[in-house]
């Protein structure tokens, strides 16, 4: 993902330096990322972080570090975050004096990271659950990768992600029951699709050519990709993901190119930053990043 919103700069030309100048705004005195109530956070750190990295800005290694040391090696944190701390130590890892990916402390992040594996190999939000998540599967062998370590038993994370897999040849991010192939979910969803995909990808794996147009069928008629076949309006994470999917795929999306670069223009804004979706009236480091992987997808 970083590799691609690398490519972002040659769209964005001149307003490069403007969404520099943003991400930067975003840090607080205490070295992390601004939520949308301004407080620093693990989650939009990573993403603070990563839109720097992806500019090739300069990055403020040793107040982020600072942030980072405050969590130890995430005892207490929740799995989302857990992954962000693994992730952010990861971004800056060789540029900070601290030892931040000694081998150590990736053992204990790690065994943190399994206790919220699920019974059906999958991972979870929710520790000791039957069923994973898509997206919890996609955190998890994301950690593992930022911590360069091997995800134990990949065919059981894979087998769970089968249980997710809804009628309409998508996936959706929660298993609602353990029911048979003829009684799952009829309607999937972009992101939990697109995170399978990568999953599935990285590890790999076959996936089904109708994924792709499946995925193609979420465009909006203004652009933008939908959330879900019946989404009231697309938006920049759906939109990122998907192309990130459709791209891991090599699946064309040529025909959806002009629109969806249209759609992007919409929620840019002079500040350097993009919103979410045509409703949204904030801005964050979260979805300009997104706004970064969409730009670099669609400057090929």
């Amino acid at each position: 993902m970083l590799q691609v919103a690398r490519l972002a700069p040659k769209l964005l030309g001149e307003s490069t330096e403007l969404v520099a100048s943003f991400l930067r705004r975003q840090q607080n005195d205490d070295g992390g990322f601004k939520d949308r109530m301004s407080k620093s956070d693990l989650y939009y750190t990573v993403f603070g972080v990563e839109g720097l990295l992806a500019l090739q800005a300069e990055l403020p290694v040793t107040r982020i570090a600072s942030y980072l040391k405050s969590f130890g090696s995430g005892e207490g944190l929740d799995f989302v975050h857990l992954c962000c701390l693994a992730r952010a130590w990861s971004a800056i890892a060789g540029r900070s004096s601290t030892d931040s990916c000694a081998a150590d402390f990736r053992e204990r992040i790690l065994r943190r990271i399994e206790q919220f594996r699920s019974k059906d190999g999958g991972y979870s939000p929710v520790t000791g659950v039957e069923c994973g998540t898509a997206y919890g599967c996609f955190l998890a062998l994301g950690a593992y990768q930022d911590l360069k370590a091997q995800l134990p038993e990949p065919l059981r994370l894979a087998q769970s992600l089968k249980f997710l897999e809804t009628a309409d040849s998508a996936w959706t991010n929660e298993r609602v029951a353990v029911a048979p192939a003829a009684q799952r979910p009829k309607v999937g969803s972009t992101n939990a699709t697109a995170a399978a995909v990568t999953v599935l990808r990285n590890l790999s794996l076959p996936v089904n050519s109708s994924v792709g147009g499946w995925l193609l069928a979420r465009c909006h008629s203004a652009g933008g990709f939908l959330a879900a076949p019946n989404a009231p309006m697309p938006d920049l994470l759906s939109t990122a993901t998907a192309l990130h999917a459709l791209a891991g795929m090599q699946a064309s999306f040529e025909q959806v190119k002009e629109k969806c670069l249209d759609f992007i223009d919409t929620l840019w804004r002079n500040e350097g930053a993009f919103h979410g979706h045509w409703g949204d009236e904030h801005l964050d480091c979260e979805y300009t990043f997104y706004g970064l992987l969409a730009l670099g997808h669609l400057s090929f």
